[in-house]
């Protein structure tokens, strides 16, 4: 397996931003997508996503409903002081567990499971969590809840993982082939968390520069 390349790389944060201005879009008002509601917040910030990020969902869902499939929805854009708060809660949890880790070993553990604030595709809404369901709506299995972190599932939540059972194996191929095609890329940490227009797909598609860059829902661009 290659080296998988962390949120907390210097390279990741160098890419620069050339912010093309596209809005937010509420992925429920035209109902292409099944929206699962644990991550709902009391701005329903969690439902949104950057135009161009909904029709590359719509194009990637096209290519599952000939075998009766949908992706469902679980969390969009997050506004910067919720990235920052899931962000600080976790490396809290491992300066805790781990108490002789520096504080570079910290931000990058940390960075497999929650991306630091101010590089966090999320809060530009350029990412989304999800997972494959059923024609009914039920979840498929893909080896682990979503948003087990690495210590929870002993890894399992990593991608390309090698202890979870076939059917998972192949849930995740069949999502990741599905994304890949309508030009996502994944975080490999997260089988869940895919983007496209941060500065992380920048970096693993070789662009010059990321589309999107961090956003306050209701303020300007």
């Amino acid at each position: 397996m290659n080296e998988i390349v962390l949120m907390s790389d210097p390279a990741v944060a160098a890419v620069p931003v050339a912010e093309c201005g596209e809005p937010l879009v509420d992925v429920r008002v035209d109902g292409r997508l099944l929206v699962d509601t644990r991550k709902q917040d009391p701005a329903d910030a969690f439902a949104h996503l950057r135009m161009g990020v909904l029709e590359r969902l719509v194009e990637a869902q096209a290519l599952l409903l000939p075998q009766g499939l949908r992706l469902l929805f679980v969390e969009g854009y997050r506004p910067p002081a919720l990235q920052r708060a899931y962000f600080e809660e976790y490396a809290d949890q491992l300066r805790a567990a781990n108490p002789d880790w520096t504080a570079g070993r910290i931000q990058a553990a940390a960075s497999r499971y929650v991306s630091p604030p101010g590089i966090a595709p999320h809060s530009a809404g350029a990412a989304v969590d999800l997972t494959l369901a059923d024609g009914e709506g039920r979840e498929l299995d893909l080896g682990t809840r979503m948003n087990a972190d690495p210590e929870e599932s002993d890894g399992a939540c990593y991608t390309h993982a090698a202890n979870i059972g076939a059917e998972a194996r192949a849930n995740r191929e069949l999502l990741g082939s599905v994304l890949t095609s309508a030009g996502l890329v994944n975080y490999a940490t997260e089988w869940w968390h895919w983007s496209f227009g941060d500065r992380y797909w920048a970096l693993m598609t070789g662009e010059a520069a990321a589309l999107y860059g961090p956003k306050e829902l209701a303020g300007p661009v």
